[in-house]
């Protein structure tokens, strides 16, 4: 175990001495595996890693979904989730943020991205939420919080990643994210009660809707559900494959768009370059985190954690909340991919030596590093609504999202303490 230890400090080290976080689980890997083996084995096992990564049928459907995402946010559907939730729930104290969060929702179950989602919804949402008088903390953490959902409502890059690690369903997986993403909305509607409740001036009602507004609202967001009915109907109506589902929801994506005069060849153009550099992002990071991964596997860490645990008799709960824990702290330095990459090799035997569920584990996993995308001193969302709003300082920022991180945290305990939350859609699909 002295050897893995060693390895994670060296790795951190590269990162705070902004190292790309690929480069230095690979090279970290690379040199571990060297030192246990030799380098003629730590070179075969990089080649092997590259070779199987670039050639791994699953993950096609990476690419796949990020085109899909990227060309639904060109279809520019945020505005109209926004009205059609704004219709229903605006009036309300705080309305103009819970319908942030649903918009948010709906956009994530499209998108995938929880990047995306968060800024897309501030071009849409903050100019709105500070229009009526909404504070400049509540307007930027609702959206910052709301976007976190795109990772969690699938499909999901992260989702596929997990299930592709620990060669699980994709398909299920995905339906495990389906009830514990109508929690996180309704746990964040409860925050932004609370932040109103303390505040009332923070959250002023809009003006209230009749019912032939709000069934126009609804007709003009009937894009995002065809195409998420499309492709997640087909996967779990065994019609077709999650690979083949994606390949689907891009070429769905690509014809709405085009059908509402969103794109032209420029912009598409522009689309499938940035695809392809987020892809290659995603790949170069799964190829290092792969590397790392096998040189944990060679030292006696995954098995020194399972011997620790049945030494010191530990409650299995109390595992996964110090896991939980670690996701937290790693999330305060870490990206969500990177971490999923980074400990998943790590945690997932010891959590099925254990007896849970991998599909409700993968689910907590996907919970806990929502969180760090709110978390200082990273909280990569709220650095994209800095970028996007420079007026509003970091402090209001994240002042505004603490109630969002608070719900969160209830919201992971529920879902630990009931896990039937999580596997009631993936036992029913069967």
């Amino acid at each position: 175990m002295t050897e893995a230890l060693i390895g994670f400090g060296a790795m951190l080290v590269l990162i705070f001495l902004q190292v790309p976080i690929a480069y230095a689980m690979a090279l970290i890997g690379l040199l571990g595996t060297a030192w246990l083996r030799s380098w003629p084995a730590a070179y075969s096992m990089a080649g092997g890693v590259v070779h199987e990564s670039g050639f791994q049928y699953l993950l096609s459907v990476v690419p796949l979904f990020v085109l899909m995402g990227n060309l639904v946010t060109q279809a520019k559907l945020s505005r109209q989730l926004y009205a059609a939730a704004y219709a229903f729930l605006g009036h309300r104290k705080g309305g103009l943020a819970m319908s942030t969060i649903v918009a948010c929702g709906g956009f994530g179950a499209v998108c995938g991205s929880s990047l995306a989602t968060a800024a897309t919804m501030c071009k849409v949402a903050y100019p709105e939420m500070r229009k009526l008088g909404y504070s400049e903390g509540l307007a930027t953490g609702s959206i910052a919080a709301g976007g976190t959902l795109g990772i969690l409502i699938p499909p999901s890059v992260v989702m596929v990643v997990y299930a592709v690690l620990t060669e699980q369903s994709i398909g299920k997986m995905f339906a495990a994210g389906i009830l514990p993403g109508l929690v996180a909305i309704g746990f964040y509607m409860l925050a932004v009660r609370w932040t109103t409740w303390r505040q009332p001036d923070s959250g002023p009602p809009g003006v209230r809707m009749n019912w032939r507004q709000r069934l126009t609202a609804l007709k003009e967001v009937w894009g995002v559900i065809v195409l998420f009915g499309i492709v997640m109907g087909g996967i779990y109506g065994g019609i077709f494959t999650a690979t083949e589902a994606a390949g689907i929801g891009a070429c769905g994506a690509f014809l709405f768009a085009w059908v509402r005069g969103r794109l032209s060849w420029a912009i598409f153009s522009e689309v499938l370059v940035e695809s392809t550099r987020t892809t290659g992002m995603l790949f170069m990071v799964l190829i290092g985190a792969m590397i790392f991964a096998n040189f944990i596997n060679f030292t006696s860490m995954p098995a020194g954690l399972q011997d620790a645990v049945r030494q010191f008799n530990i409650h299995p709960t109390m595992v996964i909340v110090a896991i939980c824990a670690i996701y937290v702290a790693l999330g305060c330095v870490l990206e969500s991919m990177s971490m999923v990459l980074l400990t998943v090799p790590v945690f997932f035997p010891l959590v099925r030596t254990l007896g849970f569920d991998p599909i409700w584990f993968g689910i907590i996993v996907v919970v806990v590093t929502e969180i760090s995308f709110i978390t200082p001193p990273v909280g990569l969302n709220v650095m994209v609504l800095r970028s996007l709003q420079p007026e509003v300082s970091i402090r209001t920022m994240f002042a505004g999202v603490f109630p969002f991180v608070v719900a969160d945290l209830f919201r992971l305990a529920v879902l630990i303490a009931f896990p039937s939350i999580t596997l009631l859609l993936p036992r029913y699909l069967g």
